[in-house]
């Protein structure tokens, strides 16, 4: 009897606390497909064993490994009628989607870029026990899509007197690269890296239109280039055209500044420099006509 009163107190005791029969657990999808440059939706819902809980809770989303993984998102709440503050976003591309108070952590990712696709992981954590914390711990893995870009497409020299077309294009799947030119014998190579494929047309012959044609199950893209080699017995009238021009306006320039330092006409001797004319002075007229001996000092002029 006594054995059995204990029990009924340890039950009471449970229900006090508020704690359910059920345990801790955590539901997300195993993959999530979403588009590059969009946004996409990592949802993760979870169980606790409490009925009500009023303490501060934590909502963590990590990348590559659970528990140790790099840390992408972080968000906490106080208390039931507060907010999940975000402490945490990388890059400010992660926002919380879902209520943690309401068992959803779910998550939004804008902007979406190749180093996305990533395995992410999400965790919840009670402040309290040190059980108070659950994780995913397979993750949910992100997969990214994308229509076909080109993203290069030139012509260079091989550096032995040969031209070879080379063209770059992306995308998820890798695209399949098919080149129209206007020789269609010319070789080809081909190099992929994951969502990225290069296919190099080589020795080019023909003058003309290179079309680069992208193509996977999301759509198509095209690049085009054109290529014309000059030929041997059209270099003197090349030459012509550049010097010709060139000369032209080097002979107009020597007549322009000829005109400038050598003027026509003749030439007009400053003022300044004219010879000053005689002018009669009443006494030079003086000493000219009074030029008396001194042994006459009566005399006067008239």
């Amino acid at each position: 009897m006594r054995e059995y009163s204990l029990f009924l107190l340890f039950v009471l005791s449970i229900f006090k606390k508020g704690v359910q029969c059920n345990s801790w657990s955590i539901h997300v999808p195993s993959d999530v497909t979403g588009e590059l440059g969009k946004m996409v939706i990592l949802p993760c819902t979870f169980t606790h064993p409490y009925k009500t809980f009023d303490r501060t809770l934590t909502a963590i989303w990590r990348i590559k490994e659970p528990y140790n993984g790099t840390v992408v998102f972080k968000c906490t709440s106080q208390s039931a009628s507060e907010l999940c503050k975000t402490a945490v976003s990388y890059k400010n591309k992660y926002k919380l989607f879902g209520n943690p108070r309401h068992k959803d952590l779910s998550i939004r990712i804008d902007n979406l870029t190749w180093s996305d696709s990533e395995r992410y992981f999400c965790r919840v954590e009670f402040s309290g026990d040190i059980h108070d914390k659950y994780e995913s711990r397979n993750g949910i893995k992100l997969h990214l899509i994308a229509s076909p870009r080109i993203i290069n497409i030139t012509v260079s020299s091989n550096g032995d007197h040969t031209f070879k077309a080379r063209c770059t294009a992306e995308g998820e799947p890798a695209p399949a690269l098919t080149w129209t030119s206007p020789h269609s014998s010319n070789l080809t190579s081909v190099t992929n890296t994951n969502h990225r494929v290069t296919k190099e047309l080589q020795y080019l012959t023909h003058d003309g239109k290179y079309t680069c044609t992208a193509v996977n199950s999301h759509g198509r893209a095209e690049g085009t280039v054109y290529f014309y080699k000059f030929k041997a017995s059209n270099s003197s009238f090349f030459l012509i055209l550049i010097f010709v021009p060139l000369g032209i306006k080097v002979l107009v320039l020597l007549v322009i500044l000829g005109l400038t330092l050598f003027p026509r006409g003749p030439s007009t001797a400053p003022s300044s420099l004219a010879r000053p004319q005689p002018q009669d002075s009443t006494y030079e007229n003086f000493d000219r006509s009074c030029s008396l001996p001194t042994e006459q000092p009566a005399a006067r002029c008239s």
